[in-house]
């Protein structure tokens, strides 16, 4: 069976454009992991606060980030896919954020399939409340369960979502190869 974070290329050209592996759906509070040892898609948890994934989320493949998973990826859909849906994206920003004290960002990208995207393609194409609502998500996705601590720290453009994916990628060859 494929293991999808590590027989999967990163993209077809990475850092520009990447694939997103779903776990998450727009719309839902279930928690969904890609368990590699499974391999496959698994519940995790259902969000313990009453608020749902502003749009679908995931992983890209081989990679690995500063707090030592696959590096997260939240792709701005229309409609929800599926887990285990591959996605082919370009990364237009970078979440920056502190989970429990350890540094877990976020890429957003948009699919490159879907026109309704075409005009996004960086920080500044993202409206004012998208941002606001991804904002208050991660802020606020934790809240009720007991002893963990969620920051955002801000959004960077393109350009820096696209040297945290090469420093993804440059980690995952240093510890898997």
């Amino acid at each position: 069976m494929t293991n999808l974070w590590t027989d999967l290329e990163t993209g077809p050209d990475p850092p520009e454009e990447i694939y997103a592996v779903v776990e998450c759906l727009k719309g839902e509070r279930n928690k969904y992991e890609y368990d590699k040892d499974v391999p496959g898609v698994v519940l995790d948890r259902v969000l313990h606060s009453n608020v749902h994934y502003p749009s679908d989320y995931g992983f890209i493949p081989r990679s690995y980030y500063d707090d030592e998973d696959p590096f997260d990826v939240l792709v701005l859909v229309e409609d929800a896919t599926f887990p285990g849906c591959i996605i082919e994206a370009r990364p237009v920003a970078l979440m920056r954020m502190d989970d429990d004290g350890e540094q877990d960002d976020k890429v957003i990208a948009v699919p490159t399939e879907d026109p309704r995207f075409d005009h996004v393609q960086d920080l500044e194409d993202i409206t004012g409340q998208q941002l606001d609502e991804i904002d208050e998500f991660f802020s606020t996705y934790k809240n009720l369960e007991e002893g963990k601590e969620v920051e955002t720290l801000g959004w960077e453009d393109k350009g820096a979502a696209m040297d945290a994916i090469e420093h993804a990628q440059d980690l995952y060859e240093e510890h898997f190869g």
